[in-house]
């Protein structure tokens, strides 16, 4: 185990996360910003889609706002800036949306581990800005509960064939 120099604690592993959903503009960029935040720097996530609409949505800009999440980073762009030489390598790669689970996605380097999350398009609400807001409200509350089972996952003790169970586990999680 390595130590900072004078820090007296161990020095934890950051753990790479791909979010990824066809637009990237609602549902992987909620949950880049709740793993970035819950998981404390523990882990570090990015998003991406497959046809990225090329803009976040305000609605997820406001939710994550309204509780002083930051947002300055988040942008809609594509999974292929992640297959690239020099790209981050991924621990963790999830699909959030039903779309980009069914689609061939392209070969991560370092064999992540993958999950998917399916969660309703809130980005597809239609009626007044309230009915939008409530479809978020919605889907931030089940992304929530997902991403704290996640980040407080024993990391350190599980094994790839345990952490795939475990992520697939908190994918059926309807709390």
């Amino acid at each position: 185990m390595s130590c900072a120099p004078g820090a007296g604690q161990a020095v934890e592993r950051v753990f790479n996360v791909l979010i990824l959903c066809t637009g990237n503009s609602a549902r992987s960029i909620l949950a880049e910003a709740l793993i970035n935040t819950m998981g404390q720097g523990r882990f570090r996530a990015w998003s991406a889609g497959s046809q990225p609409t090329g803009k976040v949505n305000p609605f997820a800009i406001e939710k994550l706002q309204s509780i002083e999440y930051p947002t300055n980073s988040l942008r809609s762009k594509s999974w292929d800036e992640f297959a690239v030489p020099g790209a981050p390598q991924m621990d963790f790669v999830i699909t959030v949306c039903d779309n980009a689970a069914g689609e061939v996605c392209p070969l991560w380097p370092g064999q992540p581990v993958s999950a998917h999350w399916g969660f309703e398009d809130p980005a597809a609400a239609e009626g007044s800005d309230e009915d939008k807001r409530r479809a978020f409200d919605k889907v931030f509350r089940l992304m929530l509960n997902r991403v704290r089972l996640f980040v407080n996952l024993p990391l350190g003790t599980l094994d790839a064939a345990a952490l795939r169970r475990e992520l697939h586990h908190i994918g059926q999680s309807s709390q």
